[in-house]
């Protein structure tokens, strides 16, 4: 066993060598997480498309007692697969509605007027500001509250449980619980409350609650539990994803300008931005659930294999020059958004949050650059994403 261990560094800002490295000598290569567990790190594109679009490689596996792990787990093992859970009963069909663009025809107004009411106040308390405070969380939070049917106002405790529930750790760790349960509880009460939500998700399962039909077989903790899911992988995907992508335009103003003259590139751009993003972090996680070989290698049944999005997106071979940033980009087959079976339901969502976004900063602040120099950017370690701790920034 090779005396790698990952992650990888956690800076967002540098894509790791060892990416480059183990794409072209190894791209299968023996690792060890930080519980300790062996596992086979996957970085090279088409290996990694086989493995995610492989329904022999499990998700809902890596909740699994005695198997090996990324991390420990830190959430209750049976929010890992939270969307396997929401086939039934109607469940798949409201949330899939709620993650819709389509399903809220206010939504593009709304996002648009929540950027530019961020923008005003920034811009009110003057440069520098944080970015990630100031505009990306309470930007995303804000989106996931209106989709979910939670007050927006309540933005802020939700993100910081976030804080808690996102950290990898080689081992538990006493605050994971409670912190949990704490949430739950919330979106309960909400859930249960009278009169009953209306709006967004839980509107929809509220419903789903006075239906005879599927009030035998869904309680409240499930449909709390696949909302308060849906809110923390959705915002904290979407925040970090915005603060990378306004790191690469503070920092090569070129791309700004262009989209300033040309916005109806926006689409290109942000599926580029996607595809060149450092947030992820940490590998997507799966247990082989049979002998399957990838590569040169026989992975053995019950092993962990960890998907480095990083490498896949930076390969040579399905993107030229991969590390310079092309909005001319036409195929862009990136897997920012994994693939196969567990391919995110809130992509169209995605790229509609981050297009309104971007387009509004660099309109608004057509000088966007960093306060302070990029290697002085606090990365938090430990995270289930690369975040950085605050993003100054002037304008």
């Amino acid at each position: 066993m090779t005396d790698l261990t990952f992650p990888l560094s956690r800076r967002g800002d540098v894509l790791p060598e060892e990416a480059n490295r183990l794409r072209a000598e190894q791209p299968v290569a023996p690792v060890r997480t930080m519980t300790g567990d062996p596992a086979w790190l996957v970085s090279s594109y088409p290996l990694a498309k086989q493995v995610l679009e492989d329904e022999r490689f499990s998700l809902k596996a890596t909740a699994n007692p005695g198997v090996p792990r990324q991390y420990a787990l830190t959430i209750p093992p049976e929010v890992v697969d939270n969307m396997g859970k929401i086939n039934g009963a109607g469940l798949r069909n409201a949330v899939m509605k709620a993650l819709s663009p389509r399903a809220d025809k206010e939504l593009d107004g709304w996002l648009q007027a929540e950027a530019h009411r961020l923008i005003d106040a920034l811009v009110g308390q003057g440069a520098p500001a944080d970015l990630r405070d100031g505009f990306a969380e309470p930007y995303s939070a804000a989106l996931h509250c209106r989709l979910l049917g939670l007050p927006v106002e309540d933005w802020r405790r939700l993100m910081a449980g976030i804080d808690v529930a996102f950290l990898t750790s080689p081992v538990p760790f006493e605050g994971s619980a409670p912190n949990w349960y704490k949430d739950l509880g919330y979106v309960r009460e909400r859930l249960a409350a009278e009169p009953a939500p209306t709006e967004g998700l839980l509107g929809r399962f509220a419903e789903l609650r006075r239906s005879p039909d599927a009030a035998d077989r869904v309680g409240d903790e499930l449909l709390a539990t696949v909302a308060l899911s849906l809110f923390g992988a959705g915002a904290v995907s979407t925040s970090s994803f915005l603060l990378h992508a306004v790191i690469y335009l503070a920092r090569q103003p070129e791309l700004a300008e262009r989209l300033r003259r040309e916005p109806a590139l926006i689409g290109r751009a942000v599926d580029e931005l996607l595809r060149v993003n450092l947030s992820i972090g940490d590998a997507l996680p799966r247990i082989a659930l049979a002998d399957v070989r990838v590569g040169e290698v026989l992975v053995k049944a019950g092993e962990l294999v960890l998907v480095l999005v990083e490498g896949a997106n930076y390969d040579p071979a399905v993107f030229p020059d991969p590390e310079r940033i092309d909005f001319d980009r036409v195929d862009n087959p990136h897997l920012a958004f994994g693939a196969g079976r567990h391919f995110c339901p809130a992509s169209a969502l995605g790229r509609t949050h981050a297009e309104i976004a971007i387009t509004a900063l660099v309109e608004r602040l057509p000088g966007l650059r960093l306060a302070l120099p990029v290697e002085q950017l606090a990365w938090r370690p430990g995270f289930i994403k690369r975040l950085p701790e605050r993003l100054p920034v002037l304008w």
